[in-house]
């Protein structure tokens, strides 16, 4: 099988045209190649007057003998042998353990490091402090419609089966390099993602379609002999001369302890109440840069049209994304994060009296508006303190106040960007109506953010609107505050993958600093639970 490299295809092709494309990159006639396939596929809008596909094509020819001559006279660049795609193999135990691993937390993370321990016999527990995913998913409903009064600390956007991304667009693509995030897409593939992950190269799953596959996963894996407890949170960790020998957590029922000699400590980057035990209990934990700002909000056919010109609409493209990002001449950088085409903007609090943005959007991407977080970098020196939690203090501090902005109702302050960048407050919306629920509240978010962050967006956002024409729109929304984007902790951990401070525990994923969205932090989880698996072996 050969691969061939920056294939273009137009916009309206047939199930022919990939052949036919094949058949001329090769130089041979069309009736000699056998099978042709799609495994890569992406827009190029470079060019407004032409906007195509480029993708890669896996073709066989009939007689297979041929195809290392005809390799051999084209560059590297256009043509290379087809490397078969290499399955992922979990170590599969003899027996389960005596002491059953522990995952704490149901994200990404969470999610596959439990899938890798219960397919490779070890029976894990899990133990996850919000509800599975359709009561979730009720719950965020109803606060979502009603506001604070329907908030629930225990079942909301952030905490349940699946994570926050649950309530996400599922995007999967991803920075990193690690050859397991072709077996994570798979996976998503195999419990019943969208087949098209397999190929995009901006693969997401929707938050529609998410739902059903991490409910699809959880029921497998405890068909494998697992164990997985809703509404049970961690509430310490116990050790014996820098080894850990137990777990206590708390459900409805009261407190309870579990033997356990390997913990995967998956809490996501929420998990507030576990950080400060941790600080507690003399835990190593370092400041973490991260990025706070506000979502903005954008009429999706503007995007459209910016991104793809004449062809915006065209049924095969769907709705546009992009992705933004600069360097202010003082040092901060500014950039998009999370874009959801045809999305909305979302209720994202995980404590009560708080107001929290994030942004969702379904697999078909429908919506009237675009949203993405526009973030401003901060670092320890914005934190104000030297504690280890310095920035979790400020999220909380600014999520407070967001919640009195916005008359303390679960409400989002918000402001027409013409405003922000003119300095005044807005009074009223333009002919953007910003999507958020329970409601929004027009303001200065002067008064919501710091003023190092507030000085940046107003620097940047005529600037990125020179590289996408209207993202500077005076009448586009931000609604805010974004201060969830990654952890602000880092829990340290060695090359083994365990606590510098207590072995037997594996912080793992976004909430331990070791990722940075679904993808990295499912890879995470399967490295983490792999580690454990050495020491079972």
């Amino acid at each position: 099988m050969l691969r061939l490299h920056n294939v273009k295809l137009p916009l309206s092709y047939g199930s022919e045209a990939p052949f036919q494309a094949a058949a001329k990159v090769l130089g041979v006639p069309r009736n000699r190649i056998a099978q042709c396939s799609i495994s890569r596929k992406s827009v190029d809008a470079r060019k407004k007057s032409d906007i195509c596909f480029v993708v890669s094509l896996d073709a066989c020819l009939k007689n297979a003998k041929d195809e290392p001559r005809i390799a051999s006279r084209l560059s590297p660049s256009v043509c290379t042998p087809a490397e078969p795609a290499v399955p992922y193999v979990i170590p599969r135990l003899k027996a389960a353990p005596a002491v059953r691993p522990i995952v704490v937390g149901m994200g990404p993370a969470g999610l596959f490091a439990a899938l890798t321990l219960a397919e490779a016999g070890a029976c894990p527990i899990v133990l996850e402090r919000g509800q599975d995913v359709d009561t979730r998913t009720r719950d965020v409903q109803a606060y979502w419609q009603s506001g604070e009064t329907a908030f629930s600390p225990a079942s909301n956007v952030q905490f349940g089966e699946g994570g926050a991304g649950t309530f996400s667009d599922g995007k999967l693509n991803t920075g990193t390099k690690d050859p397991r995030t072709a077996h994570i897409l798979r996976t998503f593939a195999r419990f019943g993602a969208p087949e098209d992950i397999l190929t995009d190269a901006k693969p997401h799953i929707g938050t529609d379609n998410l739902a059903k596959v991490v409910k699809a996963m959880r029921l497998h894996i405890l068909s494998l002999g697992a164990d997985v407890r809703f509404g049970a949170r961690m509430t310490r960790l116990i050790s014996n001369g820098g080894r850990l020998t137990a777990i206590r957590y708390e459900d409805a029922q009261g407190e309870h302890e579990l033997a356990a000699q390997a913990v995967v400590l998956a809490i996501g980057h929420s998990a507030r109440d576990t950080l400060t035990t941790l600080h507690e209990d003399r835990f190593a934990l370092l400041q973490k840069p991260f990025s706070i700002g506000a979502r903005i909000e954008h009429p999706q056919a503007l995007i459209n049209r910016a991104q793809y010109g004449a062809a915006a609409g065209h049924p095969a493209l769907g709705a546009a994304d992009y992705k933004l990002a600069l360097h202010l001449p003082g040092g901060r950088g500014v950039y998009t994060f999370c874009m959801c085409p045809g999305g909305v903007v979302v209720a994202a609090a995980s404590e009560a009296e708080t107001v929290v943005t994030n942004g969702m959007s379904d697999h078909a991407r429908a919506g009237h508006n675009a949203n993405s977080a526009l973030l401003v970098g901060i670092g320890p020196e914005d934190f104000g303190s030297d504690h280890p939690l310095a920035g979790m203090f400020l999220q909380r501090d600014i999520e407070r106040r967001a919640f009195i902005l916005g008359g303390r109702t679960g409400k989002a302050p918000c402001q027409r960007v013409g405003d922000l960048l003119a300095g005044r407050p807005s009074a009223h919306l333009g002919d953007v109506l910003p999507s958020y629920r329970p409601g929004v509240v027009p303001g200065d978010l002067a008064e919501l953010l710091p003023s190092a962050v507030i000085a940046a967006m107003r620097e940047a956002l005529p600037l990125l609107g020179q590289r996408l024409r209207g993202f500077d729109l005076p009448d586009a929304v931000l609604t805010g505050p974004e201060t969830r984007s990654s952890s602000p902790v880092r829990i340290p951990r060695g090359e083994n993958l365990q606590s510098v401070d207590l072995a037997g525990l594996y912080p793992c994923g976004e909430g331990a600093g070791y990722a940075g969205g679904i993808t990295s932090a499912a890879v995470d989880g399967v490295r983490c639970a792999e580690a454990v698996l050495s020491g079972l072996c």
